[in-house]
């Protein structure tokens, strides 16, 4: 990063210099302005959540109670540095949960300082021997060729201030031993970075970074947006809560399970060829668009999405009748008793120059994943109307799964290299 960057308004600045990463970019931060002044963590790490997942209630919620993502956020993807057949030692379990635990002291855990989770693969498990501790990941509709990730582990890291998140990869990385006057170990000598995976979600961010490939030249994206795609996520109702899709039982009682895909977007034709209703009756139901009942980015649904018996008994009738339905339609059959049963911590990307979505979702079993994204995929409409297999089927025809992954997120007790067999 260079002296030109002190030009560019803060917030793309910030979110640039996540993409980048690394000690550049973090000395770029702290030339333009410093570090934000952020409380440390509690001395008394026992105060903190049991739960690795437990983020909602350090999160700022908008005026209808939804809670509103961190503003920035990095996938750290690491690989076990010990041969391939190796298990790691109880002295390597320790080294990391150091490191956790520095920068739990760090950053107070909110979305002003910093949420992180880890979460370990089957491929992790299965150097124990352990293949039933949860699924591989594979491609979740006939239409996509996914590559499927086998990364040992990954770290999730959010913040609304940028710099956070560079700095707490930097510090597990080992390439600083302070943040915020507290001194942090890393994990280098146990771990190896595999990928890096970047993002952003908040009102404003995707408009200001709608230069890439993916998205017309017409700059389309509405300023008021969180997503690329124009409409707000999230919606309180919508969302499975986090006790439901806590493990209840075996040995990762009180962990989840994580799903993370890396999706394209295609947002040419969203934007250039179909109609504002169109979007509506996609994204959300028919009906939405009938009745006008979608203003702007959608804040004023309020804490749900308004998902009731006139667009989820009818995607059928829709399908048939009116050759289109909605994606938030599809999903909600996968309730269960008429609650979700994923919760979604998803967040837009330009990674590679491309607008992008990495689809971060947690639940009580990768199934529950599976089955909404099953609804999703609205199979059953395909010959039965004029929807086509992603036509007109929801938001299909505008994203490609480029890469799938599955993730056991245990509770902080178990999050440092845990032994399934113990």
């Amino acid at each position: 990063m260079s002296d030109s960057t002190r030009g560019i308004p803060r917030r793309e600045f910030m979110k640039a210099a996540v993409a980048i990463g690394g000690s550049a970019a973090l000395s770029a931060c702290l030339d333009r302005g410093g570090m934000p002044d952020v409380e440390q963590g509690p001395d008394d790490l026992s105060s903190l959540p049991k739960r690795q997942h437990a983020w909602n209630q350090f999160l700022k919620t908008d005026d209808h109670g939804n809670d509103v993502a961190p503003r920035h956020q990095v996938l750290l993807f690491l690989n076990y540095a010990g041969a391939t057949d190796a298990t790691p030692s109880q002295s390597e379990r320790k080294t990391v949960e150091s490191a956790f635990q520095s920068l739990e002291r760090a950053y107070e855990r909110s979305h002003e300082g910093l949420l992180f989770s880890v979460g370990y693969s089957p491929s992790y498990f299965a150097r124990f021997g352990a293949t039933d501790v949860l699924p591989k990941p594979k491609a979740l509709a006939s239409f996509e060729d996914p590559k499927l990730d086998e990364q040992d582990a990954v770290v999730h890291l959010a913040s609304d201030h940028g710099e956070l998140v560079i700095a707490a990869e930097e510090a597990l990385l080992g390439n600083r031993d302070q943040l915020n006057g507290v001194d942090v170990a890393g994990v280098s000598d146990v771990f190896e970075k595999a990928d890096r995976r970047t993002g952003f979600v908040g009102d404003g961010l995707p408009a200001d970074h709608q230069d890439v490939n993916g998205i017309p030249d017409s700059n389309p994206v509405p300023e008021e947006s969180p997503l690329y795609m124009g409409f707000k996520s999230g919606f309180k109702k919508n969302q499975a809560s986090e006790d439901s899709v806590t493990i209840q039982d075996g040995p990762f009682a009180g962990g989840t399970t994580q799903h993370v895909s890396n999706i394209s977007l295609h947002l040419d034709q969203w934007y250039e060829q179909d109609s504002r209703d169109q979007r509506v009756a996609k994204m959300f139901c028919p009906v939405h668009a009938e009745e006008g009942r979608v203003e702007g980015a959608g804040d004023n649904l309020g804490d749900s999405s308004e998902m009731g018996d006139d667009c989820i008994g009818e995607v059928e009738s829709h399908a048939r009748k009116r050759g289109m339905v909605g994606h938030s339609q599809k999903s909600a059959g996968a309730r269960k008793n008429d609650s979700p049963v994923i919760l979604r911590r998803d967040f837009d990307s330009t990674d590679g120059g491309e607008a992008g979505l990495h689809f971060v979702a947690v639940q009580r079993t990768i199934a529950d994943f599976e089955a909404t994204r099953e609804a999703m995929n609205g199979e059953n409409l395909a010959g039965n109307s004029s929807v086509g297999q992603r036509v007109n089927n929801g938001i299909l025809q505008y994203m490609t799964v480029e890469r799938r992954a599955n993730f056991l997120v245990p509770p902080r007790s178990l999050r440092s290299l845990p032994n399934p067999n113990r």
